[in-house]
């Protein structure tokens, strides 16, 4: 393990909350960094190590997240432990899978002398904060989750009758309140468990916050969800086998989109059509400049222009998107030593600040680490 990156008190500021961090050399950043201050609001969110993202995990998400790193405090974690609530029985890829999710990040601009990037599992105080969670957490609260219901009906060939899977939103109340995030930016689809920690915060300080309140109450900070459909027209899900990958060269591009379908209205070249219930049009609507769209609305609707020239459109918009990311992630893929580097970097800092959260809640638990004496002695 590198031992290059160290934590230092900035000297340069009289803010005794700011420190300093080297990055390895080699690694496409500057030497040192800056621990963020207390001024801006906290945000924490994640994905699982599912592997290569798509435009739906970029639209839905991280297209998101790299405008966030100026506005608020971004904790940034990949959830390889979330990854096993369903996908338990094989682990060989997990390690591999959250290698090629932060590539796609550092690729679509996120910034570690901005956020921290990090490893769920390379902080196990995620893991004794999730125990102690599960001891006041009762059982009906995680039978009501909607997404525990749903997952359970439509993941067949999986046996997700476990502790594990019916717990996860437990494990995911503790990465964001093991930060003491403000704010957990969430699709729609995701509202009840961000609600859901909140519960699990406002429990915990009612059993042990006497003095003060150890967790805040996050909010939920909504993504303005654009329909993004898949080359099926469903939306875009690897389990749908629909998508296009944020890695996909020009020619995988432009053929995953010739045989996307369109308005079913338009059978033949010379039936009009309309962008609006096709989803090619919704793909333009999203990617591509005004002055393409004109041309969409007015030769679509005329049946002046047909679908292949229509897709060819969105296939360029795509790939002016998509280029300039896959320039940036092919650094890190001829030395994926560098991100990995910045996950080491990234966990370091995560592992301070969920270490002085932990400090708090075994202080208010009164299981300290530190010896105290017996209450008879006092």
């Amino acid at each position: 393990m590198l031992r290059s990156k160290s934590a230092l008190h900035d000297t340069s500021t009289s803010d005794p909350n700011r420190q300093l961090y080297v990055f390895p050399p080699g690694s496409g950043h500057r030497r040192s960094m800056t621990l963020f201050t207390k001024s801006r609001k906290r945000v924490l969110s994640g994905m699982r190590s599912t592997g290569k993202l798509h435009l739906g995990n970029y639209v839905g998400a991280l297209e998101n997240w790299v405008r966030m790193q100026d506005e608020y405090q971004c904790f940034f974690c990949v959830a390889d432990w979330h990854a096993l609530t369903t996908d338990y029985a094989d682990t060989s890829r997990v390690k591999e899978n959250s290698l090629e999710v932060v590539l796609d990040w550092l690729a679509a601009g996120l910034d570690p002398e901005k956020s921290v990037i990090f490893i769920q599992s390379h902080v196990p105080a995620h893991a004794e904060l999730h125990l102690l969670f599960s001891m006041i957490t009762p059982l009906r609260w995680l039978e009501r989750v909607p997404t525990y219901k749903e997952q359970r009906e439509n993941i067949k060939d999986k046996d997700l009758g476990t502790y594990g899977f019916l717990g996860y939103p437990v494990l995911q109340s503790a990465d964001i309140l093991i930060y003491k995030a403000d704010c957990v930016p969430v699709g729609e689809d995701q509202v009840a468990h961000v609600e859901l920690t909140r519960e699990i915060a406002r429990r915990f300080n009612g059993f042990y916050g006497d003095v003060k309140a150890v967790f805040p109450e996050p909010q939920a900070l909504l993504t303005p969800a654009a329909k993004l459909p898949g080359t099926d027209g469903r939306k875009m899900s690897k389990s749908y086998g629909n998508t296009v990958l944020l890695t996909d060269p020009e020619p995988v591009v432009r053929q995953k989109l010739k045989t996307m379908v369109t308005d079913p209205a338009r059978v033949r070249r010379s039936d009009p059509g309309n962008p609006d219930v096709c989803p090619v049009g919704d793909l333009h609507k999203i990617f591509s400049d005004q002055a393409t769209m004109a041309k969409v609305n007015e030769g679509c609707r005329s049946a002046r222009i047909g679908c292949i020239e229509c897709k060819s459109w969105a296939a360029d918009a795509l790939l002016n998107l998509l280029n300039p990311m896959q320039q940036r992630r092919k650094k890190f893929e001829e030395n994926p030593r560098l991100a990995w580097d910045i996950l080491e970097a990234g966990s370091e800092r995560a592992r301070q600040a969920a270490g002085e959260t932990m400090e708090d809640v075994r202080a208010a638990m009164g299981m300290s680490l530190g010896y105290e004496g017996t209450s008879e002695g006092k």
